[in-house]
């Protein structure tokens, strides 16, 4: 017997039936077969196979080739506020679980991994960032965001504000427009400053949540930054594409003997170094403006002992995969021949389009060719308020390595 509902149907072929029946959250343009009933784009559809069998149901927008986003595979849910409410509840009681102390400084929701596609929202101790990616979540943001206001009031959390930063080039894929700029909560002034002050493995961050990178901070390193601090004790540490300079503080803190950070960016340069004299660690580190591909391969050998990469996502899309790989591949094999024997190395990539797979192999060759042999010492990926489903590759995206030189 077919279940009859009120939404429209979106019915899909047998290759998207396979990808739903394994739990995927998106339904692809070309996988669409029919569409049964009228819609206005961010409405909610059911999707349905050839033969009439329940999917799942979620946000369509034909602007996008994931014309559907899927929100829930129980035919009994009902899309009111409650249904969000018992959402948002799961996700913040998963986070006091898997977080513990770090609980004022997490990702609150992940996207398609807590079932909110499109949609993320960071806290930084009394701030929360959204970044709202699809037009379904952006018509119900009001519901959304001032529920995760209350739940966390209501679990004693000081919360002032949510900022929204939507200035992301990604939203024109979705029809939506670029904007940054505090949301207007029920009853909540919105505050004067966009500048607040975080704590992470003990260090202290001056985090601007209006200019900062991506939401403000790179929260999903979390505990990989402190995984380095137990190595870098009485070394000489290079930390590559250091951003604000969260890795070269755990260095330092770790009882690196000196930390010498570099990064492109003028503007990230000088935030580490305020974020040094903020935790006193300044004494022992040095900063400076340059290109990592320009400056790795001058780089004497025994002058450092420990060499951290955490470059950007050097690709987006699958087109440029062998781009990033040579990239990948040019500074680790520069890293590689720049440690001495029974150095050290920290190396990641946070694409997932640049899996496990490709980057070891990638390592492989990169040592290969530098002449040396990579002894592991750990394999780590993102941070657990990042939750990775298994069978969303979308969401495994960090690969993080430690290694020796031998």
């Amino acid at each position: 017997m077919k279940l009859e509902r009120e939404y429209t149907k979106v019915i899909i072929d047998e290759k998207g039936r396979k990808q739903q029946e394994n739990g995927h959250p998106w339904v692809y343009d070309n996988e669409v077969t029919n569409i049964e009933g009228n819609y206005e784009n961010g409405d909610i559809v059911d999707v349905l196979s050839q033969k009439g069998k329940y999917l799942g149901s979620g946000f369509i927008n034909n602007n996008s080739k994931i014309i559907v986003r899927i929100i829930s595979r129980n035919a009994n849910d009902k899309f009111d506020e409650a249904f969000f409410e018992r959402r948002l509840r799961y996700a913040w009681d998963y986070r006091k679980t898997v977080m513990g102390e770090d609980i004022k400084c997490c990702r609150i929701i992940f996207g398609e991994a807590d079932e909110f596609p499109g949609l993320t929202i960071d806290r930084f101790n009394d701030i929360l960032v959204a970044q709202v990616l699809s037009l379904g979540i952006e018509k119900r943001k009001d519901i959304i965001f001032n529920l995760i206001y209350k739940i966390l009031k209501e679990n004693g959390e000081n919360i002032v504000g949510l900022y929204e930063r939507n200035d992301v080039e990604i939203r024109k894929l979705e029809g939506l427009e670029e904007y940054k700029g505090y949301y207007k909560l029920n009853n909540v002034e919105i505050p004067d400053y966009t500048i607040t002050e975080i704590v992470e493995n003990g260090i202290k961050y001056k985090v601007d949540v209006e200019n900062g990178q991506k939401t403000g901070f790179f929260l999903d390193q979390k505990y990989n930054r402190f995984a380095i601090s137990k190595i870098a004790k009485g070394k000489n540490v290079l930390d590559c594409f250091t951003h604000t300079g969260s890795f070269a503080l755990n260095a330092a803190k770790g009882g690196a003997k000196h930390v010498h950070a570099v990064d492109i960016s003028d503007t990230a340069i000088e935030m580490a170094r305020e974020n040094a004299k903020l935790n006193n660690l300044e004494n022992n580190m040095s900063f400076e403006t340059v290109n990592v591909f320009d400056l790795l391969p001058n780089i004497k050998n025994n002058q450092y002992d420990f060499i951290i990469l955490d470059p950007p996502a050097f690709t987006k899309s699958r087109k440029t995969i062998e781009n990033a790989k040579r990239g990948y591949k040019q500074i680790n094999y520069r890293a590689m021949k720049a440690l001495p024997r029974g150095g050290y190395l920290a190396t990641c990539s946070c694409s997932h389009f640049m899996d496990e797979e490709r980057f070891l192999n990638m390592l492989k060759e990169a040592a290969k060719d530098a002449g040396v042999r990579l002894r592991q010492i750990e394999k780590r990926q993102q941070s657990p308020d990042h939750p990775i489903l298994i069978n969303v590759n979308e969401t495994d995206y960090l690969k993080f390595f430690i290694f020796q030189i031998v």
